[in-house]
Formats: structure tokens, sequence, C-alpha cells
């Protein structure tokens, strides 16, 4: 197979390194391949690139408050996907009692992770305890359903017609970002056991090609006594990453991968330092990203690159939109006021463009794009 064209060259007044050590004044772009992975060339502007006046298109950027979303049913498949397209899909769902019947996916894996709300989830594998912050993978075929303790809310990716493996960590080491001996599984334990009813009956929603079937049995299907193999449900809690980290110079963001799906990626922000030397930029450096769309929902804390950005909102770049720092954040691009960033969110970048769901539509910020305005 053949290479990228590289032609390596320097023109003008430039940085010698990326990401620090700008020239006086200027603003960084980056135009890069395979999102920060491929060829890739630092542009050094004298105004900020997203210092638009006015902003007309379908490449206008996205922001939704998925908070305000309804639900009346418990169902994960009852929730419309916000974002999808043919190998991921993105849903968000709510519920404030037990699951009524069980799930099951038979189009790929699920990706759940907990915004909010504490409970169990019983699986074929046994009962694994849940609270916000959670990711609990879920692999194709299993049966489930979530025990509220408290009232939950759930961002759920679906790796369609997939399965999730985690990234190569390469010269880090396999224990960089998280030791996999911090995955927690679920236990056929005395609260399993317990759930397990002959005289009860339950149903199954079964989704497959998006279209949702029903089995009926007279008692709870979720009645195994053990299982041994690897393959099984695995929770990580955002707390228990440990982000790569540099002194010197800000790391692209594909550095806090997480997960991998197919033509996908889940990334994970948790707080870490900032970057100490002088030189170098201690906010997202201004980007095309031009191969992959992306998506971020915001968990918790103080999002330090956004402007009026709460917790449960989730904001969408198409590919080929330039974006970076809001105007307040850019502010502090070589010196910031407080030591560490206080932010977690979820990443979702697709190398295949997203389509928008109804549900999004109706929970839109529609003057996100010009929330990039100079005040």
């Amino acid at each position: 197979m053949s290479d990228y064209i590289r032609l390596q060259r320097v023109e003008g007044v430039a940085s010698r390194q990326a990401h620090a050590d700008l020239p006086a004044g200027t603003y960084e772009r980056e135009i890069s391949k395979e999102g920060f992975f491929g060829p890739a060339s630092f542009i050094y502007h004298r105004n900020p690139p997203t210092n638009w006046t006015n902003f007309e298109g379908s490449l206008q950027p996205h922001a939704y408050d998925l908070g305000a979303l309804k639900f009346t049913d418990t169902s994960p498949w009852a929730a419309a996907a916000v974002l999808h397209n043919a190998s991921v899909k993105i849903r968000f769902w709510s519920l404030s009692s037990d699951m009524a019947s069980l799930a099951r996916n038979a189009d790929g894996d699920d990706l759940l992770f907990i915004h909010s709300g504490s409970g169990d989830l019983f699986c074929d594998y046994g009962r694994l305890a849940y609270t916000a912050g959670d990711y609990i993978l879920i692999p194709r075929g299993t049966m489930w359903r979530l025990s509220c303790r408290s009232a939950t809310s759930v961002l759920m990716i679906e790796c369609t017609n997939g399965s999730y493996k985690l990234p190569d960590r390469g010269m880090l080491g396999p224990t960089a970002l998280f030791d996999t001996a911090i995955l927690d599984t679920p236990k056929i334990d005395a609260a399993f056991l317990a759930q397990q009813s002959d005289s009860t009956p339950w149903t199954v929603h079964v989704k497959k090609r998006d279209a949702v079937s029903t089995m009926t049995f007279p008692f709870n299907p979720l009645d195994a006594v053990g299982w041994h193999g690897d393959l099984t449900v695995a929770r990580l809690n955002v707390k228990d990453i440990r982000p790569v980290v540099s002194a010197r110079y800000h790391l692209p963001p594909s550095v806090h991968t997480t997960f991998l799906g197919q033509r996908f990626v889940v990334c994970t922000f948790t707080p870490r330092p900032f970057e100490t030397d002088p030189g170098a930029i201690k906010v997202p450096f201004f980007h095309n990203n031009d191969d992959y769309d992306e998506v971020i929902f915001y968990h918790d804390g103080n999002f330090f690159s956004r402007d009026d950005i709460k917790p449960g909102m989730m904001t969408f770049h198409p590919a080929g939109f330039t974006h970076g720092p809001h105007p307040k954040a850019l502010k502090n691009m070589l010196q910031q006021p407080k030591p560490a960033t206080e932010e977690y969110a979820v990443m979702i970048d697709t190398r295949d463009p997203l389509d928008i769901g109804d549900a999004a539509l109706t929970v839109e910020r529609q003057d996100y794009v010009d929330s990039w305005k100079s005040k």
C-alpha cells in the first residue's frame, strides 16, 4: 500500500515545534490527516481562525442539552438515537425506576456511560453495581437490565456490527491509562441468585437491525448458576483512568483514547495538570480534523475550553469545521490561573459522517455557532 505524500517544508515565520513557542502574536491551526496520526501542517495566523462574524451552511457545529430529553419508557431501545451512522449509534436515556424488561442487542456491543445515578446491572454473567462515571461494556448478545437505587441517566454508545477493543498503548506499555486488572466484572452472588424466579414472567426486548422483537418467558431467564470463558461484561470508572500528560507539550485528544470501535474511537477527558513550560500552549489547539466527526459529551466539572456548556450537554463538530477554544479560554492560551483541569467528558470521533436524529433537534442550542465570536 502506498504511503502518504509527505513534503516537509518550513515557510515564513513559524515555530520549530508544534503546539509550543508560537511566533509572537500568532495563533496556530493544525491541518492533519487521520485525526492527528497522519501527515500534518501547522499554520500560524495573525487572528484566531474562529473569529467569524457570520456562519451559514451545513458545516455549522451543534450543541444539545440531552438532559432536557423526556422519557416514559425504561427500555433503552425506546430512546431514539441522537447521532448515528452505519458503525455507531449514540443514545441518551433516563430511568427513575427499574427496567421493566430485559434488553439484548443483536446488532453490536453496547457501551453504557453512567452520567448520573446508581444501582445494579443484572446480566447473563451475574450482578455488577454501577455509579456515576462508570463505563459498562456489554458484549453483543448479552441479556441485561438495570435496577436503580437512584434515578439514572445513561449515554449509550453502540458499536454496530462490531466489537469494542482496547487501544494499542505502544511505547507507553500495556498498563498505561489504566491496568486491565482494574476492570470489574459481574459476580454470581447472593443478590443475583435472589432475583431469580421460576414463577414470575419476564420479557426480553431483542434489537436486530433496529427492529425490536419481544420474547416472553414464564421465568426470569437470568437464571445462570455459573459460567467460564473470556467474554463478559466489564466496568471501568473514569476516576480509575490515569491520563497521559506532558509538561512541555499539549498532547492531542487521541492520547486519551479509552476504547476502539469499528471506524470510531471513544476517548475520556479526566482532570490533569496543565502544561508548565512557558512556551507550551495550554488550551486545545485550533484544528480542522477533516477526516473525523467529533462528538463530546460533558459529564462533570469545569469545561475549561468551552463557554456556557454544562453537564449533560453534547457538542457535535462535523469533519471540516475549524474549531478550538472559545474566546474566554483563548485568553489563557499561554498561562492558566489554575494548576489543573477540572473536567470529565466523553469524546467520540467517527471516521464516517454522523446523521442527526430527530430527538436531538428538539434540544439543540441554536446559537452555539456564535459562541466563538469575540465578545
